[in-house]
């Protein structure tokens, strides 16, 4: 839709407005993407997400294509490798938080049965349909992301951060934050009910 409305944020980079378009806000109920968002987002953090979005396949590849259980066995070994790929981000913090949150990741689905039935409890179910009319509208944290982000840290989890919790929330669909004229807030909105 090279003519639509869209949310200021994603700019013109081919690569931005493509995940825009058909990712950011998509409920996403596989647990093997809701640990891609949840290694990428903890990745991201103090950086931007166009930064993350470009190193995404480098991730897919050194990641084991995001297959929590395979990342939870990761060794020193790996942890050296991962440090010496180019093509994501070498910090040695983001990179152990990966591994550690894999291994909370199975945890979780252990209990809950999946990552997904965890989650998605925290908002019943279904998406959170809000009416930003500005990015300005769109807070970095809410009540709700800061009691995931509580519960994520109780669990083990690192780089969770109610900020972080809240990008993941909008990446994944929990939240529909396409501001309320744009193509995709009324396409989500169908979605959600």
């Amino acid at each position: 839709m090279p003519d639509a409305k869209r949310c200021p944020w994603c700019g013109d980079d081919p690569l931005y407005v493509a995940y825009h378009d058909t990712e950011w806000g998509v409920p996403v109920r596989d647990d093997r993407v809701l640990f891609e968002f949840l290694l990428l987002e903890g990745a991201q953090a103090g950086l931007s997400w166009i930064t993350i979005l470009r190193k995404r396949e480098a991730y897919r590849r050194a990641f084991a294509d995001f297959d929590a259980a395979r990342v939870a066995a990761f060794g020193e070994a790996d942890v050296a490798r991962l440090l010496g790929d180019a093509g994501i981000v070498r910090n040695r913090a983001k990179v152990a938080a990966a591994i550690g949150n894999a291994r909370a990741f199975l945890e979780v689905q252990a209990e809950f049965g999946s990552f997904a039935d965890y989650i998605w409890r925290f908002v019943d179910g279904r998406p959170v349909q809000n009416t930003r009319r500005t990015l300005k509208d769109i807070p970095p944290t809410t009540e709700l992301s800061d009691a995931i982000s509580k519960d994520l840290r109780k669990r083990g989890f690192r780089f969770v951060g109610p900020t972080i919790v809240y990008s993941h929330m909008q990446a994944t669909g929990m939240v529909n934050d396409h501001l309320v004229d744009c193509f995709r807030h009324a396409e989500l909105q169908q979605l959600g009910r």
